[in-house]
């Protein structure tokens, strides 16, 4: 089958895109530098998600939520905020026994989405290898050139490569990027007392660390420092670990001992100039790679793919049958943009404001924070937000 659409990259975003297009009829070749057995049973990478109602449905619809393991999927009550040593902490909740939304292991969605996607009629696998050239001079198609020799052209080239994209860069699209200096701890924690399904953030001083509930009584820790720092935790041993991060939290759920491997990310946020472009299109972090404060990098990427999904069915369906069509592509980058960029940039402010230490910060952090506690119809807004509820989901 020819390839209409060229998606590099078989994460999350770019699975969950082939997936989204299944029946559509177009040929779609899905490209990554990983093995199918690596893409097929991905390695446990520490990282837990934060799904909003909006992308379950997402998930859902391509066919991916049903393959989850429900034992899997824990569910989120309640999230707290709190600045360093305040006793009053913002609280927010869906203020029914709905869900504030969900938790799932990133291993355990790539696992599904790959299972989806690998499955669907018209899917091509590309593995073990990297985009390493495009040609953009033929106006019907590019041609990518691929790191093992072969080469394929498409009509639609898709960089879903994650937010140091080579892709974006051999498309000639920027990106600003923001890097903060401190690198992320992430692993599994047993602890002595239970979350009740309530996720922790906490500004604290010299440290943010973020306590995601998982089943029973095991929670994702999430601890935020300097690289050196990271470093030395990574390098103790489970019992000095676990005294340790019991420590730094004071106790709050009791005794902890890590429950699984540490891993350790660079905190570098970014986002692209252009979403869109002729013949091309982001998706995913290569599109906007959040900061995780808001949990909201995993769910703008699954939101993209719905949008830009629908764009390229329309184009296919079109009198001109053209998947690349430049008015419909720009419409999503305007949409998609319209959504992340605020957020985006509104995220930049809350952590340089709650990591500077100097003293005017630290008192107008407790004071913003206070006043938040105070208002409750800025957290029902703050719920709408993390529930999905204030996204419109295309179709």
């Amino acid at each position: 089958m020819p390839i209409d659409i060229a998606i590099v990259g078989a994460g999350p975003a770019g699975l969950t895109l082939a997936r989204s297009l299944h029946g559509s009829g177009l040929g779609i070749a899905l490209i990554d530098p990983q093995s199918r057995e690596a893409l097929a049973e991905p390695a446990f990478d520490g990282r837990e998600i934060a799904l909003t109602h909006a992308s379950r449905r997402l998930l859902e619809a391509a066919g991916i939520w049903s393959r989850l393991d429900p034992q899997a999927i824990a569910p989120l009550r309640e999230a707290r905020i709190v600045d360093g040593h305040g006793a009053t902490p913002l609280t927010i909740g869906s203020g029914d026994r709905t869900p504030l939304g969900f938790l799932v292991a990133n291993q355990a969605i790539r696992r599904a989405a790959f299972d989806a996607a690998i499955g669907g009629d018209g899917v091509s696998l590309f593995d073990g290898c990297r985009v390493v050239a495009l040609d953009t001079a033929r106006q019907d198609r590019t041609v990518l050139q691929l790191s093992d020799g072969r080469s394929l052209a498409a009509r639609l080239v898709v960089a879903a490569d994650g937010r140091y994209s080579t892709t974006r860069r051999l498309l000639g699209i920027g990106a600003r990027q923001r890097d903060f200096g401190k690198t992320m701890l992430v692993c599994r924690m047993m602890h002595e007392r239970p979350h009740g399904a309530v996720a922790l953030e906490w500004f604290d001083h010299g440290q943010t660390v973020a306590l995601l509930p998982l089943a029973g009584r095991c929670s994702s820790l999430v601890l935020t420092l300097p690289p050196l720092e990271i470093e030395r935790l990574i390098a103790l041993d489970d019992e000095a670990f676990g005294v340790e991060i019991t420590q730094r939290l004071r106790g709050r759920l009791g005794a902890m001992q890590p429950a699984g491997s540490r891993h350790a990310y660079p905190l570098v946020a970014s986002f692209a100039d252009r979403f869109a472009g002729p013949r091309c299109a982001l998706v995913g972090d290569a599109a906007v790679g959040m900061h995780p404060v808001t949990a909201h990098g995993f769910n703008f990427g699954l939101l993209g793919q719905a949008r830009l999904a629908a764009a390229i069915r329309a184009g296919a369906d079109s009198p001109g049958g053209d998947v690349a069509d430049p008015a419909r592509l720009a419409r999503y980058a305007r949409e998609h943009r319209r959504e992340t960029e605020p957020l985006y940039r509104a995220t930049q402010l809350i952590v340089s404001l709650y990591t500077d230490e100097r003293a005017p910060a630290r008192w107008l952090r407790a004071a913003v924070l206070g006043a938040a506690a105070r208002l409750p119809p800025l957290q029902r807004a703050i719920a709408a937000r993390l529930t999905g509820h204030a996204h419109r989901l295309p179709g």
